[in-house]
């Protein structure tokens, strides 16, 4: 018998021994939204069949998957993602598998986002390569006013505890049940921002990484739920104070060791961390496409809010748009901070490193860090230094995307077609609308 046949032995044992009714089949569109068929099971020989076989879905129904004329996919799940619901106690007997999705002659479906990242990490691995990720997700807990308008649901600041921080209790829910899933979390903590947390997770692999994000994403939107509170993931929720960023620490490993650390560089970094760097600062604008993908984002990065507005890198420096954290040999790692935890994990982490590869490849260089507040300097000043900004529109973005071969080839010309497509109808939407702003601004002109 195969190890193949062992683990479907296995996990059938563990459905029946679990009492699971119910098999979930689970997958994302092009924005990262979680989808998911639900199979009920009547016998054991039917999980085996499903999982030999897939499962057969309309691909038309999905956003940025397939037409009409041409609508069957197939989800084929990863034996490796199996595991219970911790969030859904009163629905006992449900169990999930995460899937990729293939065409019907069995060839991997080039929309799905989970098969662009495994290509782009099967270019790391054909060099030895392990590109490792460590998110940084945050989120507003929020409620409603006796008017109906959301408001945060709290008023505590960072690191405050209870009575100040309402959301200790959900931290702790969170973790737990992300624990039960074995993802590893690091630490939680209250944000800046009134109703603002945060949850890190400990560096990974980054498939097993871009899972636990969707899984983390779904995960506290059940819990919160069934604890009376709501959630939201939008970048920019409130005027006036901080948005919600998805910070990546990002390492490559070769042979068990992390090639990002040199102990005889004045700044423990080797040659093929600044080159990553570099690939990192070249492609910045087109990767924004992806790390900020909605127009909300874009209302995040703007000075003031400490989120990245600069194409900078440096040491320690929280007003660049690259930070390398004091850690040091095996927690050597480049901090991207642009991208927000709207992103769909599984492009944004294919485009970071497929970017950082482009730097390795061609020798980028980086230049000299930035070790100064890039927020007090006037345009002028940042100019002089060299220092450009970041897309200050989701129509600069799709643009500087347009323009970039490496982020469009690392994305494949499916996705890219159907992302480009449909970020340009959402900012054509945006710009023909009226907002109470303009009226109060404007009408009396």
């Amino acid at each position: 018998m195969s190890k193949r046949d062992d683990k479907i032995d296995e996990i059938v044992k563990a459905i029946d021994e679990y009492g699971s009714k119910f098999l979930r089949f689970q997958f994302v569109d092009i924005h990262g939204t979680p989808k998911n068929l639900s199979v009920s099971l009547n016998r054991p020989d039917d999980v085996e069949h499903i999982i030999e076989d897939g499962l057969l879905f309309d691909g038309s129904s999905v956003p940025g998957f397939v037409g009409i004329n041409d609508s069957d996919l197939a989800l084929k799940p990863d034996l490796s993602t199996f595991s219970t619901l911790p969030w859904r106690p009163d629905e006992k007997g449900a169990c999930r598998f995460i899937c990729d999705v293939y065409n019907i002659d069995g060839t991997p479906f080039e929309g799905d986002p989970r098969g662009v990242l495994k290509k782009s990490l099967k270019k790391a691995e054909e060099r030895g390569y392990q590109f490792n990720m460590g998110p940084e997700p945050e989120f507003f807990l929020i409620e409603q006013d006796e008017k109906g308008n959301y408001k945060p649901a709290d008023d505590a600041e960072y690191f405050d505890v209870e009575p100040l921080d309402q959301g200790l209790d959900v931290r702790k829910e969170i973790v737990l049940g992300l624990e039960k899933l074995n993802f590893n979390i690091e630490v939680s903590h209250h944000e800046v921002a009134p109703g603002q947390h945060e949850i890190d997770f400990r560096f990974d692999d980054a498939l097993k990484t871009a899972d636990a994000v969707v899984t983390f994403k779904q995960a506290i939107k059940a819990m919160v739920d069934n604890l009376g509170y709501q959630v939201t993931f939008m970048p920019k929720p409130f005027f006036g104070i901080n948005g919600s960023g998805m910070h990546c620490n990002q390492s490559l490993f070769k042979d068990g060791k992390n090639i990002f650390y040199d102990p005889d560089t004045e700044t423990q970094l080797s040659q093929e961390a600044m080159y990553f760097i570099g690939g990192l600062l070249e492609h910045a604008k087109a990767l924004s496409a992806i790390l900020s993908p909605t127009i909300n984002s874009y209302k995040r990065l703007v000075p003031g809010y400490e989120a990245p507005c600069y194409i900078a890198y440096g040491l320690r420096n929280r007003s660049t748009l690259l930070r390398i954290p004091a850690s040091r040999g095996i927690g050597t790692r480049i901090e991207c901070r642009s991208p927000d935890p709207s992103c769909n994990p599984y492009l944004a982490f294919a485009v970071l490193l497929e970017a950082g590869l482009d730097g390795m490849d061609n020798k980028i260089d980086p230049g000299e860090p930035t070790e100064f507040n890039a927020f007090s300097l006037t345009q002028d000043e940042l100019a002089e230094q060299g220092i450009e900004t970041l897309p200050t529109s989701l129509w600069e973005a799709y643009h500087s995307l347009e323009k970039d071969e490496v982020v469009k080839n690392a994305l494949g010309d499916y996705v890219y077609n159907q992302f480009y497509n449909i970020k340009r109808a959402e900012w054509d939407d945006y710009r023909i609308q009226v907002f109470d702003y303009e009226r109060e601004k404007f009408l009396n002109i």
